[in-house]
């Protein structure tokens, strides 16, 4: 099997990057986030790029940034949120182990506080992020591998449970 080990999808703030690291660790494999590698390509954050030029600028350069990675790397990949609206990188995504690290509104809220540093989550944050999971939900689930709830668990014990789901051993 070509590409990454694990791929990581999954709401803003669900953990993949702590999830991913720990993974990464675990199975002794390299660890990327493609929003890390946007950001680093860019010169700016996300947010600013979603400011200055909008959400489809930004969906293209998120696009090319995951099907590079999904091209180069061969540890543990975590995904921008919006990633798996693209129907070429859900396309990508068949048949590599992916998974779904769920959570519902009031544990997004416990760990983001939804904040507007997220601006997809601006103006109404609660409505929006429910939102925006309605939208998503059948996509990350139409990807994934495994689901893996993320709510009331630490990163340990998530960490644990996506080994499990994927049956996969840590080295």
């Amino acid at each position: 099997m070509s590409g990454p080990l694990v791929v990581l999808v999954g709401p803003m703030g669900v953990g993949k990057s702590t999830v991913g690291q720990q993974l990464a660790e675990q199975l002794q494999v390299t660890y990327r986030d493609t929003d890390d590698d946007i950001v680093a390509e860019q010169g700016r954050t996300i947010a600013d790029i979603f400011v200055e030029e909008g959400e489809p600028a930004f969906r293209a350069v998120e696009k090319a940034a995951v099907h590079r990675a999904l091209a180069e790397h061969d540890g543990v990949l975590a995904l921008g949120g919006g990633s798996v609206l693209d129907a070429d990188t859900r396309a990508l995504l068949s048949g590599l182990r992916v998974v779904y690290l769920s959570m519902d509104v009031e544990e997004a809220v416990r760990r983001t506080g939804l904040n507007a540093a997220r601006p997809l989550l601006a103006v109404n944050p609660r409505r929006q992020w429910r939102e925006l999971m309605e939208a998503r939900r059948h996509l990350y689930e139409e990807v994934a591998t495994a689901v893996v709830p993320t709510d009331g668990r630490t990163p340990d014990e998530v960490t644990r449970a996506a080994l499990d789901a994927l049956e996969l051993k840590e080295a």
